[in-house]
């Protein structure tokens, strides 16, 4: 898909759906590790302080793997300002997958217009991603019930949307829910364990994507 249908995308977004109303504080972090190594395949992970918070262990478990990159944000979906920034990020380096996720920062925005910009956001992932394999995460359930529901409801629609667009899912809802909620530090967020699963799992789904080397044939023995 070239430039201009993207661009294309960008205005799409703009001009229509209901955005939600900005949180008193928005935010956006993005990291690039080991940015000269360019041997390796990169990773990029997509979500909110959820991936923030298990960046650094899928980082170090990809070591000598794959690099990583990631960008974690309060914006939804239907931010104004979503999806150019997703494309700033695109742009910066070519990535062999990528792992993306939006929900927390989204649950109680306008449900039509979140799985259109959901939409919308796949589209410019499959235009802008060099080719990468992309891997959608499920939102994680929270410590209160009434916001785990939430989570749920915003997991079913990006099911279908999911669906629609061909991509496998990373379903980190199902791992956590069934945890003691004693693995949470607060409403939302894990303590070292709940992390340190949240990784693993990252980890096991990115590893089985990235492209794989056929292997090198045996040395032939050296003759006595």
């Amino acid at each position: 898909m070239n430039r201009m249908i993207v661009s294309g995308l960008l205005l799409g977004l703009a001009a229509g759906g209901a955005e939600r109303q900005r949180e008193a504080t928005e935010w956006s972090i993005t990291y690039a590790y080991e940015t000269h190594e360019t041997a390796l395949p990169r990773v990029l992970l997509i979500g909110d302080s959820i991936c923030n918070s298990y960046q650094i262990g899928v980082r170090d478990a990809l070591k000598g793997t794959a690099t990583t990159s990631f960008w974690a944000t309060s914006k939804c979906v239907t931010d104004r300002s979503y999806l150019k920034e997703l494309a700033f990020i695109l742009d910066e380096y070519p990535y062999a997958v990528i792992h993306v996720n939006n929900g927390l920062h989204s649950l109680n925005t306008d449900r039509a217009a979140w799985s259109a910009a959901l939409r919308e956001v796949l589209s410019l992932l499959q235009a802008r991603g060099g080719g990468a394999r992309l891997i959608w995460a499920t939102s994680t359930p929270l410590r209160d019930p009434a916001l785990t529901a939430k989570a749920r409801e915003l997991n079913a629609i990006a099911a279908e949307v999911v669906r629609d667009a061909g991509l496998p899912t990373n379903d980190l809802f199902a791992l956590m829910d069934p945890q003691d909620r004693a693995l949470w530090r607060d409403t939302f967020h894990f303590g070292d364990a709940g992390r340190q699963m949240l990784a693993e799992r990252v980890v096991e789904a990115v590893r089985a994507a990235l492209p794989t080397t056929a292997a090198k044939p045996a040395p032939e023995p050296a003759e006595p």
